[in-house]
């Protein structure tokens, strides 16, 4: 006899099975959506063409942008790609160079070493919270112990302490740009590292003893990422020449000084902040919060989340613009995105007249968030904006001139400029376009200078930030 809870369930039994058959051959449209995707990439079946005809890379307010087009290749550091993207740009404008990068590989080096220190840490962390192996933090902890994404208050952890270098005294490697392998090599001690932690605070050795493990623990993976990334000098030169073909040299200096003496007052990284969207009702805006176990660097600086309406997001990208100053940001990518022609916007896919029904933005981005459709996932920069032009001009034959910046600013933004971080080959030479309402429904945070901040907000870095869970949506990190 059945029971309540078998009655409950829906079976797939032949007979609806074959009204499904019946059902989609009794629609011609499927056969031919069939026909089609069945041979061509269904998400570029989707794309609409209309809409690419009427969407064009153009912007009335860019920044001084910078060259060449960073490509990241087979690796997930577009959180460092995309934030040395935005230092170069005053840097480049401050030397008088025709292009520049900073090396990516630097930071990528001792983002291994310090995140490996830090999982470490906290596996002594949670086991003496008597957390069980297979307890979802430690399981959460277990399932990727290094990976190669990040935050930006990670990555100013790793600038204040080990400073920048130039990308010629510090070139990018094969684990640099394909690192699969060498993060499978560090995943397997980390996990038998944590085995090992864990058995020595369950027989009570003391501090001394863990730590010591730790740093011998330490000193086997700073060899295995040294042999695959290459050590940086502890100094180096830095020879360049200008756009009017001077020479110039600087050095020795060691990376943390290149940032203090010639980095930080083009770039003060102390003078930015990462602002957040999350709309969850469970987080109420204006309220600081923070990620267990989310870190880099031990010692560093806590990840804090100061959460804001996504329109705060957009009108202070726009403003930092209009200043001609680029903005960091985080977003989930794939989503309503035509990656060859570099266009993010919610027409560009028409699923519902291929499939017979939409996806990606049926829910609310709260409810995204909730069930797991949604998350940061990329990180790129703002360069550009177009604003549209006030509609109530005066008339032509006024004494107004109807290029004043006034008629301009005032129009609603409706597109953003993206440099990304994937080479020249996707969108138009490497950038990308964004819709305003994608913005809305696909970033979730923005770092833009302090001074386009009002004091409110920002006395929201001052709370008690409140602790999510390690698993949490907006833990996750851009890649």
């Amino acid at each position: 006899m059945a029971t309540d809870k078998e009655h409950s369930l829906t079976v797939l039994n032949n007979d609806f099975l074959g009204r499904l058959r019946q059902s989609f051959y009794t629609d011609p449209k499927n056969l031919l959506a069939q026909n089609i995707c069945s041979r061509i990439e269904p998400f570029d079946v989707c794309i609409s063409r209309k809409h690419l005809e009427e969407t064009q890379h153009v912007f009335n307010f860019k920044v001084d942008e910078a060259k060449p087009i960073t490509n990241q290749k087979n690796s997930g550091r577009c959180w460092i790609f995309a934030a040395l993207n935005v230092i170069r740009i005053p840097f480049i404008k401050h030397y008088n160079l025709d292009d520049f990068e900073f090396s990516q590989a630097y930071l990528f080096f001792w983002d291994k070493i310090e995140r490996c220190n830090y999982f470490l840490n906290n596996v002594v962390e949670v086991t003496r919270r008597e957390e069980a192996v297979d307890g979802r933090l430690m399981s959460f902890l277990l399932q990727d112990p290094i990976c190669d994404g990040g935050q930006w208050d990670m990555f100013v952890n790793l600038v204040k302490k080990h400073g920048l270098m130039p990308k010629k005294n510090f070139p990018e490697s094969f684990s640099c740009e394909n690192s699969l392998r060498m993060n499978a090599l560090l995943k397997s001690k980390l996990r038998e590292y944590a085995k090992t932690l864990r058995d020595l605070i369950v027989s009570d050795k003391n501090e001394d003893e863990i730590k010591a493990t730790i740093e011998n623990m330490m000193e086997n993976i700073y060899r295995i990422v040294g042999i695959c990334l290459g050590i940086p000098s502890e100094s180096f030169v830095w020879t360049f020449y200008d756009k009017n073909k001077q020479f110039h040299s600087v050095g020795p200096i060691s990376p943390k000084e290149f940032y203090e003496n010639h980095v930080k007052h083009i770039f003060n990284l102390d003078n930015k902040v990462c602002l957040v969207t999350d709309p969850r009702p469970s987080n109420p805006y204006n309220k600081s919060y923070t990620i267990d176990c989310l870190g880099n660097v031990v010692g560093g600086k806590k990840i804090i989340y100061n959460n804001q309406e996504v329109e705060m997001l957009l009108n202070l990208t726009a403003k930092s613009i209009e200043q001609n100053e680029p903005v960091w940001f985080g977003c989930e990518v794939t989503k309503r995105f035509a990656g060859k022609q570099g266009v993010q916007d919610l027409k560009v896919h028409d699923f519902e007249l291929v499939f017979g029904v939409d996806v990606q933005i049926t829910m609310s981005k709260a409810d995204r968030l909730v069930y797991g459709e949604s998350a940061m996932t990329h990180a790129m920069i703002f360069t550009g904006i177009y604003k549209e032009v006030n509609r109530n001009l005066p008339k032509s034959d006024s004494n107004v001139d109807l290029k004043e910046e006034k008629y301009v600013k005032d129009g609603e933004v409706l597109r953003l400029r993206v440099e990304n971080s994937w080479g020249e080959e996707r969108g138009e030479k490497g950038y990308l376009v964004m819709s305003a309402d994608w913005f809305k429904e696909f970033v979730f945070e923005v770092v833009v200078d302090k001074k386009f901040v009002d004091e409110e907000v920002l006395k929201v870095f001052e709370l008690e930030p409140v602790v999510l869970p390690a698993w949490d949506p907006m833990g996750t990190l851009a890649e």
